[in-house]
């Protein structure tokens, strides 16, 4: 990004003492170089990287705006811009100064991420970063470009949603001016629905919000006339915050309280969805949020909190081995997500940032039988997964029938072939990140997609990794090939019932696989949950 490539090479502190300088000579050397410093792009990264890594945990530079320009650099050398913000965030560079919110949501504007721009100019806002006034200025006369850009695009009725379609007639979801348009249509609707708290005042309590992110445990927050004792971070962003909570010091009652910056309403709504249209014995997988409530400033959802850990965590007990979960553990595992896909899609809903870190690990409360496995009865009911984060949920019910979408999800390694290709999608952006939980399940790795010409002409997508000779690889195979090829634009629950039939008939096929099963669960909830 050329401004911030100025703003590195326009200024070198000269100080001999400073352990920074040897490495801004460099990266200058590296952007004024047209050969070795374009052409190179890697090695640019790599040298940012380690800059960053030098000195990211250096109390002397975290308020050093020639640190942030290096952040912002690198930002845009790796293109993975919203874990680096996020990463900046959580490393607290010049959290508190109004540089850091001004030259990232101008650099998210440059990149056409008129959302994201938005939403971090709402961040600094409310952390009250300095100098404010030149914040909120720059806020402004980024709403009036905003302004100035949809005053000048056509005007088209909203009944049908065509305001928000693109040239080919898809609808980018997550998109700040079609969230925008839901919210309004449906806020007569959320503010009925049970839980639902609003206040336009900011958030007031003895203990300041803001303060929770460091030393956090056991403070008492009180929201809605409870008190909620912090345990502990469950798990952060760059917007969000998640804390384990005892509701009134009551051990015995725990909940996770998310701490969203600006407010957002939308999560609330799709756990409401969820309640109205999943059936009771289903309703289990899909999380659920007590209450939530809304300041000028921020929201505070409530949840139920499961305390044995997700998927990912799983998959990294094996990782840290040197070892691959047992082909019996994926196969359970992915009889589970296309189950719950499947109940998903057929009533209207996509998760929409379906990964392992999502994906919270229930346990029974009593014995497993396996004769019971296989229709999912007595404590089987209760052992499996939840799904959780809502905050990129789709209501397909609040679209034309049909409707197809153009959004990236932007989460590197479950971005969909659709999205990667630049084509439209629906379904495709879960069914994509299932196989990627599928794929880190089987190799320990995130899925590398290559496309190869088939026998009549065409071409298919397959992993670029081979399946071990030892695993049941026409299984696998096939699962893959239907999932990345044949994956319908609208009614896919025909497919998924199609493949997860054929995982429980391999499970049922030989009665050892669901004994070893049961062990393996046992010991797995021994070596996870034994803190």
């Amino acid at each position: 990004m050329k401004m911030i490539d100025n703003l590195l090479i326009s200024r070198v502190n000269e100080d001999a003492q400073d352990p920074l300088l040897p490495f801004l000579r460099s990266i200058r050397e590296a952007l004024e170089d047209p050969i070795s410093g374009r052409t190179s792009n890697l090695g640019l990264v790599t040298l940012l990287q380690d800059c960053i890594r030098k000195f990211k945990h250096n109390v002397q530079y975290r308020n050093d705006i020639r640190f942030l320009k290096i952040w912002l650099l690198y930002m845009d050398a790796s293109k993975d811009y919203n874990n680096v913000f996020k990463e900046m965030l959580d490393s607290d560079v010049c959290a508190d100064q109004s540089s850091l919110y001004v030259w990232s949501a101008y650099f998210f504007e440059s990149k056409g991420r008129l959302h994201d721009a938005h939403t971090v100019y709402k961040l600094g806002i409310s952390r009250n970063a300095e100098p404010i006034e030149w914040l909120k200025k720059a806020h402004k006369l980024f709403l009036n470009r905003i302004s100035e850009i949809v005053t000048a695009a056509p005007r088209q009725k909203i009944d049908d949603n065509e305001s928000m379609k693109s040239e080919n007639g898809a609808i980018n979801p997550w998109s700040a001016s079609v969230m925008d348009d839901l919210l309004k249509r449906i806020h007569a609707l959320i503010a009925k629905l049970e839980g639902y708290h609003s206040s336009n005042k900011a958030y007031a309590g003895k203990v300041a919000l803001s303060s929770l992110k460091n030393s956090s445990r056991n403070k008492i927050v009180e929201i809605g006339g409870k008190k909620y004792q912090i345990k502990g971070c469950a798990g952060q962003g760059g917007f969000a915050q998640v804390y384990k909570a005892y509701v009134n010091s009551n051990p015995d009652e725990v909940v996770a309280l998310k701490i969203q910056k600006p407010a957002f309403p939308w999560e609330f709504y799709i756990y409401r969805l969820l309640d109205q249209r999943i059936l009771e014995s289903e309703r289990p997988s899909y999380g659920f949020a007590h209450r939530i409530h809304i300041h000028s400033d921020c929201s505070i959802l409530i949840c139920d909190y499961l305390a044995h850990g997700t998927l990912q965590d799983v998959i990294n007990s094996y990782l840290v081995l040197g070892k691959s979960m047992e082909e019996v553990l994926c196969i359970y595992y992915t009889i589970e997500m296309l189950h719950m896909l499947e109940t998903l899609h057929d009533v209207g809903i996509m998760h929409g940032d379906f990964k392992p870190d999502n994906l919270l690990v229930r346990y029974a409360r009593g014995d497993l039988k396996e004769d019971e496995f296989l229709n999912r009865s007595g404590p089987w009911r209760d052992q499996g997964l939840c799904l959780v984060d809502w905050g990129r949920g789709i209501d397909l019910r609040l679209f034309p029938d049909h409707t197809v979408f153009n959004g990236d999800c932007r989460t590197s390694g479950f971005r969909c072939i659709e999205m990667q290709e630049n084509r439209t999608w629906k379904f495709q952006v879960d069914a994509y990140g299932l196989c990627v939980v599928v794929h880190m399940m089987l190799h320990n790795s995130y899925m590398e997609i290559v496309k190869k010409e088939s026998s009549d002409g065409g071409y298919v997508y397959l992993p670029r990794q081979p399946f071990k000779r030892y695993w049941n690889v026409e299984l696998w195979k096939t699962f893959f090939t239907k999932m990345l090829n044949q994956y319908p634009g609208n009614d896919d629950r025909r497919l998924l019932q199609e493949l997860r039939k054929s995982f429980e008939d391999c499970m049922g096929s030989n009665p050892q696989l669901i004994k070893k099963l049961k062990e393996l669960l046992v010991k797995q909830r021994a070596s996870l949950c034994s803190a």
